[in-house]
């Protein structure tokens, strides 16, 4: 996987593998921080597998005693149960408070959105899509999809940074150039692709050196963290987007409206 999202197993948050060991933290501590972040946002869901203390081992570059003490912390915090010849999995579930959206008020709101944002295609590629992506996507592991990452701006100051993952056949008309100039759900609407339902997940998390350098951020500053999927009107996965926008810099304003509908609109905090 390309981007931010190479440097991880599931994405932008173990990307501390290669930054945050300069931190007086100690190791097993840092590797704590960063699975418990990937759980508590979601990215890590009720169920999954955690990598194996020689896995850790082999990914932060550390013994296996320190992995297995970030684990045991991880386990005490409630966070994931351990057990012999089954392994270590996340057994928290995050609360969640589900709202219904009108889909064509909410596309349009994040197309507006993203006219009126400043972007830079920082990767842009076909990639193997991993155990995350093909889940949300409904593909198999190792399938071909489409991997962008952008960095989205206003008033010349870093906003967010967006990853999104669209299956090989149905991203076959994008292109870099045109992620350059046009929102991603524009450019699916125009190849023939029609937007039926979406869902997506909004939480807090804290920024990890790599994406608080691309975001010109402190380490651990709060981000949003908002993570979508998108499908076609038989259901069927077109694009799953992950952004992490700055706290700071970011909102989202809902309109509630009676009869059950609510439109979800995204907008710029002023810049401080």
């Amino acid at each position: 996987m390309g981007g931010l999202a190479a440097r991880a197993e599931s994405g932008i948050a173990k990307s501390m593998a290669t930054h945050a060991m300069r931190d007086a933290i100690p190791l097993y501590h840092q590797i704590y921080l960063a699975l418990r972040d990937e759980i508590l946002s979601g990215e890590r869901g009720f169920g999954a597998a955690v990598p194996t203390e020689q896995e850790l081992g082999a990914i932060h570059g550390v013994s296996r005693i320190t992995a297995r003490r970030a684990l045991d912390e991880l386990a005490s915090h409630g966070l994931v149960e351990r057990k012999r010849r089954v392994g270590t999995r996340v057994c928290f579930r995050a609360p969640t408070a589900p709202i219904e959206g009108h889909i064509d008020q909410a596309v349009d709101s994040l197309i507006a959105f993203g006219r009126d944002t400043q972007v830079r295609v920082i990767e842009y590629g076909e990639v193997p899509a991993t155990a995350t992506v093909a889940d949300r996507l409904g593909i198999a592991v190792g399938a071909p999809v489409i991997h962008a990452l952008r960095l989205r701006s206003a008033d010349e100051a870093p906003l967010g940074a967006i990853e999104s993952f669209v299956p090989a056949a149905i991203g076959a008309g994008l292109s870099r150039a045109a992620l350059a100039t046009q929102p991603m759900l524009e450019l699916i609407r125009a190849a023939g692709h029609a937007i039926g339902a979406g869902s997506q997940i909004i939480s807090a998390v804290p920024a990890d050196p790599a994406l608080a350098a691309l975001l010109e951020t402190e380490a651990r500053a709060p981000i949003i963290r908002v993570d979508r999927v998108v499908r076609d009107t038989d259901g069927r996965p077109l694009l799953f987007t992950s952004a992490r926008y700055r706290g700071d810099r970011y909102r989202l304003s809902l309109d509630l409206h009676g009869g059950g509908q609510q439109a979800i609109a995204a907008a710029m905090a002023s810049s401080p």
